[in-house]
């Protein structure tokens, strides 16, 4: 016997949810998206804050999407566009986050790894916003050039030369030097 979802109202009352999938979807998404979320900010509580901003959109048009197999680019796409018009609003400065998501199991020496990721990591977030972004869609969402396109509204050449130019600068990136 499931248990139903309910919300609370602005009366203080508890009603059912109209959207039950929309609980289950993200019951069993969220840590994936909290991973994409975290890949375009520097800051976990600001991760958090982007995805229940993207969440909140997702639910509002949860009656208009009509492949609901598709639901993860959407909310990926609502993450990209809620982090593009926080960067275009407020230019905050972005500082390099102290705890990263955990990696997966593997059967590396699990330091060794940890300080690989540790120095990636750093060297994508002294990447522009723009060129961390395709680099993440690119390599951590693992999205083709094309889609990559499509997400952020560019061309696919744009997309190439940017992750060109962004492997480039971590290629060049003296702390990534010391790993290889």
């Amino acid at each position: 016997m499931t248990t139903p979802v309910c919300t609370r109202a602005s009366n203080g009352k508890t009603r059912p949810s109209p959207y039950p999938s929309f609980t289950s979807y993200v019951s069993a998404r969220q840590p994936v998206l909290l991973r994409t979320a975290r890949s375009l900010t520097a800051n976990p509580s600001d991760a958090e804050d982007l995805l229940q901003t993207a969440l909140a959109k997702t639910y509002v048009a949860w009656e208009r999407i009509e492949d609901h197999r598709a639901l993860d680019g959407y909310v990926r796409r609502a993450l990209l566009n809620t982090r593009t018009s926080q960067w275009r609003k407020r230019k905050v400065d972005e500082f390099a986050c102290e705890e990263l998501p955990e990696p997966p199991p593997g059967d590396e020496d699990p330091a060794e790894r940890q300080a690989l990721h540790d120095a990636m990591w750093r060297a994508i977030m002294k990447l522009p916003a723009r060129q961390r972004a395709m680099v993440v869609l690119r390599y951590y969402e693992d999205l083709s050039e094309a889609q990559t396109a499509e997400v952020l509204g560019v061309s696919v050449g744009t997309v190439k030369s940017a992750v060109s130019r962004a492997l480039g600068k971590l290629r060049e990136d003296p702390e990534l030097v010391v790993v290889r």
